[in-house]
């Protein structure tokens, strides 16, 4: 009678850890090379999902108004934002390019003609000695003036050319985004299913709590900071656009960026306006102020309307998400960085409290809400 084999336990499971390793080898090598196959397609399908997430309730409220055509109504909704949002965004973008061009040409030409500081600049506190004295130096010699910064404007000229030339593929992404979410939007319902059956898998019973806590998330972030960055810098550009401010996209940009990293338009607003006084008719300069003063003010009315509740995060979170995501994927990470930190952030949150309740009430006791001290 032959013996058992003592190795043939250890054989066995030999084979069951080679046979696994070579299946994870197998999916994982499927999963790189699928990643890398729809990696151009991440950046405008994230974005389409967000704005889908975002226009929801508005869009349910047009298809009611619709008699319940589903496909008319995202039809409607893709034209319609594309017209709104895109038009002003390609003349601001035109003008962004120009800009840019014009001021490199007139640079190297030394055809670049500053006018003299007025005479209270020098009075300005802190600021205005050094900032007057730099002024009359680029105003008689620019090329002087320029070696003296030279050194300093490297790296920030270096950034701003490629933000341009990526100026064009980012509104491609735009308008591409807008068309997934019109297409996310006509199928609503599908949609919501699978992201419910996704976060079941993911969190078993709490799934639908956190695909609730993404959805309002979503929402509040996209319309409460980004939306109104949105239409902040747009007003803004075309403000700069009818009173002749040189460069109005590029202005238009940074407009951009400090509203959605909660600096605010004012940094950008205030040179405007004083380039105007200076160079255009006392009517014209007056009412640009009044139009600068309502645009910079008017993410104090409209964010505490369209914030959500719950969604009390600290502003380095949107800060570090927005200049994260505008490094590292242009102008449109500068909306996406910020909503999925946030995002990041709020499911954090949750896990460690345990409940979506328990974040908002740990957020209340914290202190007081920006939007209730804004209110206030």
């Amino acid at each position: 009678m032959d013996k058992p084999d003592p190795s043939a336990p250890d054989k066995a499971f030999f084979h069951r850890v080679v046979e696994t390793i070579i299946r994870v080898v197998a999916i994982a090598m499927l999963a790189i090379y699928c990643f890398h196959i729809v990696r151009p397609f991440i950046i405008p399908v994230v974005w389409g999902v967000i704005i889908a997430v975002a226009a929801h309730p508005g869009f349910l409220r047009l298809r009611s108004a619709l008699g319940g055509r589903n496909a008319m109504a995202a039809t409607l909704f893709t034209v319609l934002a594309i017209v709104v949002l895109v038009t002003p965004t390609v003349m601001l973008s035109d003008t962004m390019v120009v800009g840019a061009r014009d001021l490199r040409h007139a640079v190297n030409e030394g055809a670049l003609d500053i006018p003299p500081p007025p005479q209270g600049v020098a009075r300005w506190p802190v600021i205005g000695e050094p900032l007057s004295e730099f002024w009359e130096l680029a105003s008689n010699n620019l090329e002087g003036a320029l070696n003296q910064v030279r050194p300093h404007l490297k790296a920030p000229a270096g950034w701003l050319l490629s933000l341009v030339a990526g100026a064009g593929v980012a509104l491609l992404q735009f308008v591409a985004a807008i068309i997934i979410a019109g297409v996310l939007l006509a199928h609503d319902e599908a949609g919501n299913r699978a992201a419910e059956a996704i976060a079941g898998r993911l969190a078993d019973e709490r799934g639908i709590e956190f695909a609730e806590l993404m959805r309002d998330t979503i929402r509040s972030v996209a319309r409460g900071i980004l939306g109104v960055a949105f239409l902040q810098s747009i007003l803004a550009g075309l403000g700069f656009l009818a009173v002749g401010v040189p460069g109005a996209g590029l202005w238009a940009l940074l407009c951009l960026l400090l509203a959605v990293v909660q600096i605010g338009i004012f940094p950008v607003v205030i040179p405007a306006v004083i380039y105007v006084f200076y160079t255009a008719d006392t009517s014209t300069a007056v009412l640009f102020l009044v139009w600068g003063v309502l645009v910079s003010a008017l993410d104090n009315v409209l964010k505490p309307m369209l914030l959500g509740r719950g969604v009390n995060v600290p502003m380095a979170v949107i800060f570090v998400g927005a200049i994260g995501g505008f490094l590292a994927s242009g102008i449109v990470g500068l909306f996406i960085g910020s909503v999925i930190l946030v995002l990041g952030y709020q499911l954090f949150m949750a896990w460690l409290y345990g409940t979506t309740e328990a974040v908002q009430d740990a957020a209340q006791a914290s202190g007081p809400r920006k939007n209730d001290t804004e209110q206030g």
